[in-house]
């Protein structure tokens, strides 16, 4: 969902920039830009800086209403809530870009609050995603009791216990004892290129005894086996982080919310209807 995000922010960049000549058009001057063959569809409420506008509005909701069917649906198991997030990101990276042409980069009055409220909303969400994904969860998004990482990680070692051999499972037991002397910090485990060597001498072992394919089943068991007691050990640092990035996100998120409202029917009231140019 990154990718397809960056892919797409980056084409409506491209398209206005130099589709629309929006490059030259965003570079004049303030007090001549008036006079730019782009200004009548580039302005703020010209067909294009006013349908973007509309749209990046519209995809800066969709977060509130993941938000509400989150809490309405987050004990049925049936919602997948990986997917509803990914949608969230998407909308949080889009958004943002359609709005900042809204504004034809002019940022003064109340509603450069918004604005700012809206970046700093967009750039605390990658701080959010990181966290969220060191949760560990299934595969609907479903975050996983400590009783259920653990029941995972004990069929893990079964698993490489009954394909793999004792070696392994000593290599296993290395790189958890490592794991565990640490201090349950979140910072432990980013980058950590050692583990990954570690993993890496035991496929290559693997792969000279059975063969490549026999071992790529086992790379990622281990792989998982290592990744789950890393994120069981900092599992509760994380989620306090976690709480932490919630209280400074969602007062972001409600400010801009306000102040888009005002926005919006200000420019109503004044006669800017959209899509009546």
């Amino acid at each position: 969902v990154m990718v397809v995000s960056g892919v797409v922010a980056v084409g409506v960049t491209l398209w206005i920039l130099v589709g629309l000549d929006g490059w030259t058009y965003y570079a004049t001057p303030l007090a001549v830009r008036g006079y730019s063959p782009a200004h009548r569809l580039l302005r703020p409420s010209g067909p294009v800086g006013q349908t973007l506008g509309v749209a990046g509005a519209v995809l800066m909701l969709v977060p509130f209403a993941y938000m509400g069917y989150k809490r309405l649906r987050r004990k049925k198991s049936g919602t997948n809530l990986k997917r509803l997030l990914e949608i969230h990101i998407f909308c949080g990276i889009v958004g943002p870009v359609l709005i900042t042409f809204h504004t034809a980069f002019k940022f003064n009055g109340i509603v450069s609050a918004a604005y700012w409220s809206m970046v700093m909303v967009a750039l605390s969400g990658f701080v959010g995603r990181y966290l969220y994904v060191r949760i560990p969860r299934t595969l609907k998004g479903v975050e996983l009791s400590q009783s259920e990482l653990d029941e995972r990680t004990s069929s893990l070692r079964d698993e490489l216990q009954w394909t793999a051999g004792p070696d392994v499972l000593d290599t296993v037991d290395r790189l958890e004892a490592e794991i565990a002397a640490r201090p349950a910090s979140w910072f432990n485990g980013l980058g950590d290129r050692a583990l990954h060597r570690a993993i890496g001498d035991v496929v290559a072992q693997l792969e000279q005894r059975s063969g490549s394919a026999a071992s790529a089943s086992l790379k990622a068991a281990l792989e998982e086996r290592v990744r789950l007691q890393q994120r069981r050990h900092t599992l509760a640092a994380t989620k306090r982080l976690f709480d932490l990035w919630h209280v400074f996100h969602l007062p972001l998120v409600w400010v801009m919310f306000a102040i888009v409202s005002i926005h919006v029917g200000v420019s109503l009231y004044l006669g800017y209807v959209p899509f009546r140019w």
